[in-house]
């Protein structure tokens, strides 16, 4: 018996993600006394015997070519397989793009009950629950499974990251698969941070009155090592490209900290954002209903307070 967490990566990297299964995974295998692995699909640059501090004390690395780019089809197969190998009860993965596509495949594969967006660790004390959130945030669920093995995806920030002084056993597999996808060529947005792997994100809406305003939201996100992001009206306007887009129809974010600067906070929007750990807004009308969900909230023009922020930061860090 075991837990088997499979750790995501991209382009040779581990995403941040990741960590943070890996540690849920571990605490899981705690709770019912059995040992934590993980599961590495491609090849990849970092130290693998490393990822034993977050709780992993064994990694199966499936280093065949085909698992280099991911393909959710052969991606399932691989853990499918290996948590079959493993005597798996319990299969942990993000709930990220890849772990949206992998988890309700894997249960599938192994005729497993799952719970998707996971929020906090089950409760195992009579049976296996799990809380998730539900109606874009606005209640909880609780999700008994009652299959022998059991899958699930953990929302992003909602454990943490835990480490131990520890090193994996990396044990090297070949799992035979046949991609139906052909990649021919990967074209990402580069020397920015990615919106699912960032901590902080800064957010502009129609208050930024165009496109050409955005550099006072550049310079804020730059000095916090932020991701930008936008509102729908701004997507849709050109004023931002589509890929920054947060919202129910665009990326779901879930940050430590979401700046939401201009945006008057139209439900369609907060169910992108609401799983943020703390909401700053920044808004001239002190009745948009952004402050109603904040953490914090200032009351001004953006372009005022933003550039007197952005200062501010600047010389807390010198």
């Amino acid at each position: 018996m075991s837990v088997i967490i499979f750790i995501d990566q991209t382009e040779g990297h581990i995403k941040k993600a990741s960590f943070e299964a890996m540690s849920y995974g571990a605490a899981i295998a705690k709770q019912i006394n059995v040992p934590a692995y993980g599961v590495l699909l491609g090849n990849v640059n970092d130290d693998i015997a490393a990822l034993g501090k977050y709780g992993v004390s064994k990694i199966y690395h499936v280093t065949d070519e085909v698992y280099n780019h991911f393909d959710a089809q052969v991606y399932t197969k691989a853990i499918a397989e290996i948590a079959t190998e493993a005597g798996a009860t319990v299969v942990v993965c993000s709930h990220n793009q890849s772990g949206k596509a992998v988890a309700p495949r894997v249960s599938v594969k192994l005729k497993a009950g799952v719970v998707t967006g996971a929020i906090s660790l089950p409760d195992t004390s009579n049976g296996f629950v799990v809380k998730k959130n539900v109606f874009s945030g606005k209640a909880f669920a609780f999700v008994s499974i009652d299959t022998a093995v059991k899958v699930i995806s953990l929302i992003q920030n909602s454990y943490g990251v835990n480490t131990v002084e520890a090193s994996a056993e990396v044990i090297t597999k070949s799992v035979a698969a046949t991609a139906k996808i052909k990649v021919t060529a990967v074209n990402k947005v580069s020397g920015e941070v990615p919106l699912t792997e960032a901590d902080i994100v800064v957010s502009g809406g129609r208050g930024m009155k165009g496109g050409e305003h955005w550099g006072i939201l550049e310079d804020l996100a730059k000095t916090l090592h932020a991701a930008t992001a936008c509102s729908r009206p701004v997507a849709d306007s050109d004023w931002r490209p589509h890929h920054e887009h947060v919202g129910q129809t665009g990326i779901q974010v879930s940050p430590n900290l979401y700046i939401a600067i201009g945006i008057s906070g139209a439900i369609q929007h907060l169910a992108g954002v609401n799983r943020s750990k703390t909401i700053v807004v920044i808004n001239k009308d002190a009745e948009a209903p952004f402050f109603k969900v904040a953490d914090y909230g200032i009351v001004g023009d953006a372009f005022e307070v933003v550039p007197k922020l952005t200062e501010a930061i600047k010389g807390l860090k010198a």
